[in-house]
Order: C-alpha cells, then sequence, then structure tokens
C-alpha cells in the first residue's frame, strides 16, 4: 500500500512542506554551485507524532523529482536525505 501525502512546494522559501494530523512537515533546501544548479538538501523535519510513516521519504523523493525536472544536481546534505539517496539507485545519477 502506497501513501500519498499533500506535499507542496514553497520556491521562494526553498522548501517542501505538508501538514499531517495537525503536524507540519518539511524540507529545506539551498541552491548554490555554478548557476545555481546544486540543490543541498539542508533538513528534513517530521515531528515524532507522525514519525514512520514515510512523511520524510515522501519529501525527499519530492525534492529529487524537482531536481531531475529542473536539471539541477542533489547534494544531500541532511544525513536523512543521504541515506535515502544510498537507498535509491535510480537518484545516483543526480548525486554531485
Amino acid at each position: 500500500m502506497t501513501v500519498s501525502f499533500d506535499i507542496q512546494h514553497d520556491e521562494l522559501a526553498h522548501r517542501f512542506h505538508t501538514v499531517v494530523d495537525g503536524q507540519h512537515c518539511q524540507l529545506v533546501y539551498s541552491l548554490g554551485g555554478p548557476g545555481g544548479a546544486v540543490m543541498s538538501i539542508d533538513h528534513t523535519g517530521v515531528p515524532a507524532a507522525v514519525g514512520g510513516r514515510g512523511i520524510a521519504a515522501a519529501l525527499v523523493q519530492a525534492s529529487f523529482a524537482l531536481a531531475r525536472q529542473r536539471g539541477w544536481k542533489v547534494s544531500p546534505a541532511c544525513s536523512y536525505a543521504a541515506v535515502w539517496a544510498q537507498r535509491h539507485a535510480d537518484v545516483a545519477d543526480l548525486l554531485v
């Protein structure tokens, strides 16, 4: 069973976010590198009250999808994002 979350992208704030059971969850990134074409995933935050549901994975997946769409590379500075990327060979070509 696949669970989906209503993940929103706030481009001006450089974050992806969703609300699950009243809890705010987010992934924060920054852009740098040549031409601003490297997305650094700086932080994923999911409150413990809603942890273990795949929310962080969905946020990271959304960020990699955007990077692929925009032609960016990704630097997973956040430890969760780094582990997620290691487990998903399909994004290896995006890693810096």
